[in-house]
């Protein structure tokens, strides 16, 4: 019976009645309090935006390419960049830095421009800045966007006049990168291609070594170069490789046809399969004892040649 208090389990043991109990009502009160505010997304260990930018974090650390924004910090290097006409998104000043004809100029770029001018605190900036060193001012640089070689060919072809390429294999610098550009746009080129991998990108030093020249210049990017010249070689492009052990000199080159002259670096030179699917190697006479020309200077001067020719015929 329910009453029979020596029936075993009968007698409800002190504590374990169920429903509140005394106390009870503060444990709930705190479990409704506010835990602060809500930490951003990629903070949060399990959110989709924190596994990105531990990916991106862990890109970085290896070496590899990324087209993250780009931040430009100090103020040369951010006038540099705006003097060059770089196209860039925001301008951050920190509130109370001291002004110089630098920042002056900066500001007065930027607001001509139309690029925004945020004025930041300092510890804004210096969680971007592994030293700190950025002299209160900043510039953020968008990801350039790269043309695919299929459609940097068809754009050429369009053009009606015969092609003139440049690729460069193994060019690690971007000031060689953007000084290349810029002789591809004074003698008449259409383009660059660079590889995907292990390969100089357009960055801010290559946007400034271009003076400009990166805006009007497309430049493509191949996730497999050697595959990429080889398309174009079957469209009727000629493939000139240009090396300091080449088979001919620059002097017999012919550049009046379609033509793409693949620029290596100063230490490796060409890459084995670049250089087997060039069709001609051609290389520098020297007339005193330097061995080889910096890549810029070499392409410069293949470049002159191929417009000189082309201005003759």
């Amino acid at each position: 019976m329910a009453g029979n208090s020596k029936r075993r389990g009968a007698v409800r043991k002190p504590g374990t009645k169920k429903g509140p109990t005394v106390g009870s009502g503060g444990v709930r009160r705190r479990g409704l309090e506010g835990r602060g505010a809500t930490p951003p997304a990629h903070l949060r260990p399990n959110h989709p935006a924190a596994k990105r930018a531990n990916k991106a974090q862990a890109r970085r650390q290896s070496g590899k390419k990324t087209d993250d924004t780009e931040i430009v910090l100090g103020r040369n290097p951010v006038l540099e960049c705006l003097r060059a006409k770089v196209p860039a998104t925001a301008l951050y000043v920190v509130l109370g830095t001291e002004a110089d004809e630098r920042l002056t100029e900066s500001v007065q770029l930027a607001a001509d421009a139309g690029i925004s001018i945020l004025e930041v605190q300092r510890h804004d900036l210096d969680r971007l800045s592994a030293n700190g060193l950025h002299q209160g001012l900043a510039l953020q640089i968008p990801p350039y966007s790269y043309a695919h070689p299929d459609d940097l060919l068809s754009a050429v072809t369009a053009d009606g006049s015969p092609a003139l390429l440049v690729a460069l294999d193994n060019i690690s610098d971007p000031r060689n990168l953007g000084a290349i550009v810029r002789s591809v746009a004074a003698f008449g080129g259409h383009g660059v291609l660079i590889p995907q991998r292990r390969s100089a990108s357009v960055t801010a030093v290559a946007w400034r070594t271009s003076a400009g020249a990166a805006a009007r210049v497309p430049v493509a990017r191949a996730p497999n170069l050697t595959r990429a010249l080889k398309s174009w070689a079957d469209a009727g492009l000629q493939i000139v490789g240009l090396d300091a052990d080449g088979d001919t000199t620059v002097d017999e080159l012919d550049g009046s046809g379609p033509i793409v002259v693949v620029v290596g670096s100063e230490g490796k030179g060409l890459s084995r399969l670049v250089r087997e699917t060039c069709d001609a190697v051609v290389s520098i006479p020297m007339a005193g004892p330097t061995e080889s020309l910096n890549a810029s200077v070499a392409a410069g001067v293949v470049l002159a040649e191929v417009a000189r020719q082309r201005r003759t015929r």
